[in-house]
């Protein structure tokens, strides 16, 4: 069992390459699904509520604490998007795997531009001045048809 910390800009596809990896007993911890497991009622798939994902960040730590002491007895994916290099020395001190999903600049820009809020282009603007830090992207490639 492991520890998998999957990073990469926003709209790279890291739920997508999650989904083709884990199986329904791993456990996944994804800020956008959990942000959407506590919106109510039509809201948004991405560009949640502040409120909201102040709840979200609070729920998504309290999974991590608890995952990471159960990563001997199942595999735990964890999105982490832009990790510190502090979050990247705990995350080797606790074996984790490393993967980047990357499916190249001019791909995510054209996502964001039509899912997400602009404000997502700077996000993504500071991962790859950033992205040295990281291994190799594990998916070069689109991760589907868009």
């Amino acid at each position: 069992m492991a520890l998998i910390v999957v990073c990469g800009p926003p709209a790279a596809g890291k739920s997508s390459w999650i989904q083709a990896h884990a199986t329904a007993r791993d456990i996944v911890i994804d800020l956008d699904l959990i942000t959407r497991a506590l919106a109510g009622p039509g809201a948004p798939q991405w560009n949640q509520d502040p409120i909201v994902l102040r709840v979200a960040h609070k729920a998504r730590y309290a999974a991590m604490y608890e995952a990471f002491e159960l990563r001997d007895k199942v595999n735990v994916y964890l999105i982490h998007t832009m990790p510190s290099t502090k979050a990247l020395a705990k995350y080797k001190r606790l074996d984790a795997e490393i993967v980047a999903v990357d499916p190249g600049r001019d791909i995510v820009m054209e996502r964001i531009a039509a899912m997400r809020s602009p404000e997502m282009q700077r996000v993504a603007t500071r991962w790859y001045n950033q992205r040295k830090r990281l291994p190799r992207p594990a998916m070069p490639q689109a991760s589907r048809q868009w």
